[in-house]
């Protein structure tokens, strides 16, 4: 006779649960939902919050802006330029040489197939962060018609690219969508 003991009395033998392991289970249960109620709060706290997430995109009403005008909307604390443009106007874009630009970029490719007379730039020029002027029509619109950084005398056609001055890229082109024939949601 090796063991008489019972299975009971020995310990854990033959799949038989215990007060401890019950025990054992209810604590490590109540441990882990505690850390979950600790971790929660702080992991949705880095969460953006909702007047963050709101200015995180912006929509802009088209309808009241005629050829040839242009509007300044903030976006994300940053001035954006909204032009309407006229059919000489694009002609024009479209025709200049690539060689002739500081910064090559086609007319395409800034703005939307099939829209081609609305252009959304970010109005921050890119020598040293001035806003650029030309968006109202008494303001100078430099020798490209696009706008003109009067602090340093950089010059932007109205595709909003670099043409004459220190800066030395274009004017940024934001992630905008539209929505309709009449609105566009920039960001």
């Amino acid at each position: 006779m090796a063991n008489s003991m019972p299975a009971t009395e020995a310990g854990h033998h033959g799949g038989d649960v215990t007060k401890r392991d019950f025990l054992k289970l209810v604590a490590g249960a109540g441990a882990a939902v505690g850390v979950g109620a600790i971790a929660w709060p702080l992991i949705d706290s880095m969460n953006p919050s909702a007047d963050v997430l709101a200015l995180s995109s912006t929509t802009v009403d088209l309808a009241p802006i005629q050829a040839g005008q242009a509007i300044t909307v903030v976006w994300r604390g940053k001035p954006v330029f909204v032009r309407r443009r006229t059919p000489d106007e694009i002609k024009t874009a479209q025709s200049v040489a690539q060689n002739t630009l500081a910064d090559p970029a086609l007319d395409s490719a800034r703005v939307k197939p099939g829209k081609e007379e609305w252009l959304v730039v970010v109005g921050i020029c890119t020598h040293l962060g001035c806003v650029p002027i030309g968006n109202k029509p008494t303001e100078a619109r430099g020798d490209f018609g696009g706008w003109f950084c009067p602090c340093h005398g950089s010059q932007y056609d109205v595709s909003g690219r670099v043409r004459h001055g220190p800066a030395p890229g274009n004017l940024a082109v934001p992630p905008y969508a539209f929505d309709g024939d009449t609105k566009i949601k920039i960001g």
